[in-house]
C-alpha cells in the first residue's frame, strides 16, 4: 500500500489552517503532518516531519512564504519537498520570485476543494502546477518586473551557456513546455509519446540544474530563448 502524502500547512490565519486540515485529512491518500504560522517554523517542521509537500503562504509576519521557500530549497536534505504557494489571488506580485526560489507552482486561495487537493497529488508527484492560464499570468508578472534575474539565481548569460547543452529536441520541448503546455499537449504536438516527453524534460531539468518543471519556465524567459509576446 502506498504511503500517505504528507503535508505541511504553513498560514498565519489560523481559521484557513484549520480548514485546509479538515479538507486534507479527508482524504485517504494524504495527511496533515503539521502546522506553522510562519516561515521559521514551516523550515523547522519540514525538516522534523520529512512532509512531502509543503502548503506555504506568501505573506505572513516575520519570515514569509518566499524566504522559507528558499531556505527549504538550498537545503539538501530537503529536496524531496514540494512547495506550492498559496496566493491571494492567482497572478501575485510574488509568483515569480516564488519560482526562482524553488516553488513548485501557485495556487489561489480562492481554489476550489477539489483544486487544491489535485494540486498536492500533482506536485507530489514531481510536476509542476502551471496550467497554460497561470503560465500567461507568470508571463505577465515577469514583464511588469522587467524579465531580469533578481540577482538570486545564475544570470542570463548563464543560462545561455546552460542552453548550449541541450539537444535540438530538448530545446524545443523547453519552448513548450514555456507555453504552458503538458506532457500530453507536447507529445500529441511532436508525434512521441508523453514518456518521451517526460524523459525530455527531465534530462532539460538536469542539465539547468531546474529543481522542476516550474523552475524551466522561468529559465526558458530569463535566459532570451523564449520572448514574451505583448498583446
Amino acid at each position: 500500500m502506498t504511503p500517505p502524502i504528507k503535508v505541511l500547512l504553513v498560514d498565519d490565519q489560523a481559521l484557513l489552517r484549520s480548514a485546509f486540515r479538515v479538507l486534507v485529512d479527508s482524504e485517504a491518500d494524504m495527511e496533515v503532518v503539521g502546522e506553522a504560522a510562519d516561515g521559521t517554523q514551516a523550515v523547522e517542521l519540514a525538516r522534523s516531519t520529512r512532509a512531502d509537500v509543503v502548503l506555504m503562504d506568501i505573506r505572513m509576519p516575520g519570515t514569509d512564504g518566499l524566504a522559507a521557500t528558499r531556505m527549504i530549497s538550498a537545503d539538501p536534505g530537503l529536496s524531496g519537498v514540494r512547495v506550492v504557494m498559496l496566493t491571494t489571488f492567482e497572478v501575485d506580485e510574488y509568483v515569480v520570485q516564488s519560482l526562482r526560489a524553488g516553488a513548485s507552482g501557485f495556487l489561489g486561495k480562492g481554489a476550489e476543494p477539489e483544486e487544491l487537493l489535485n494540486a498536492i497529488r500533482v506536485a507530489a508527484g514531481g510536476e509542476a502546477l502551471l496550467s497554460p492560464a497561470a503560465t500567461k499570468g507568470l508571463i505577465a508578472t515577469f514583464l511588469a518586473q522587467g524579465g531580469s534575474s533578481d540577482g538570486d539565481g545564475p544570470s542570463a548569460a548563464e543560462f545561455s551557456e546552460r542552453l548550449a547543452a541541450l539537444t535540438g529536441r530538448e530545446r524545443e520541448v523547453l519552448v513548450l513546455v514555456a507555453g504552458g503546455l503538458s506532457n500530453d499537449e507536447i507529445a500529441e504536438r511532436l508525434f512521441v509519446s508523453p514518456l518521451t516527453v517526460k524523459t525530455h524534460v527531465n534530462r532539460a531539468m538536469a542539465k539547468l540544474g531546474a529543481r522542476d518543471r516550474a523552475q524551466l519556465v522561468v529559465i526558458a524567459y530569463e535566459s532570451g530563448l523564449v520572448r514574451p509576446r505583448v498583446e
